[in-house]
């Protein structure tokens, strides 16, 4: 089994940056494709970005061009950067590990407020 521990959240106002960074009890940040994840409430969780371990990027349209997705493998950690935040990015955060599908248990997460 492997933890995820997600961290960075909080309030922002809309139009600014934020920086997620997930760590793992394992390596498998650096052998896996991983993804980040977010939950609204009353949504569904959905993948907004996830990186290779050769690093290539993918990004949901919704967030295209503001969030990049990054890898430190000697960290062991993935970092979620998201600029240019709307209140529609309100959501809980969440990385786990998978090509198409989450693989583990999911982390507690992080909360992301983007509010005035």
């Amino acid at each position: 089994q492997v933890l995820f521990v997600e961290s960075g959240g909080g309030l922002v106002q809309p139009g600014g940056s934020m920086r997620l960074s997930c760590g793992a009890s394992t390596d498998i940040i650096s052998t896996a494709t991983m993804g980040w994840y977010r939950q609204a409430p009353g949504n569904q969780r959905e993948r907004v970005a996830s990186i290779t371990p050769g690093g290539t990027t993918n990004y949901a349209n919704s967030v295209k061009g503001r969030f990049t997705i990054s890898r430190d493998n000697a960290k062991n950690t993935v970092d979620l950067q998201m600029n240019n935040l709307s209140p529609e990015d309100t959501a809980v955060y969440y990385c786990n590990a998978g090509i198409y599908i989450p693989t583990y248990d999911w982390g507690q997460g992080t909360q992301v407020t983007v509010s005035s």
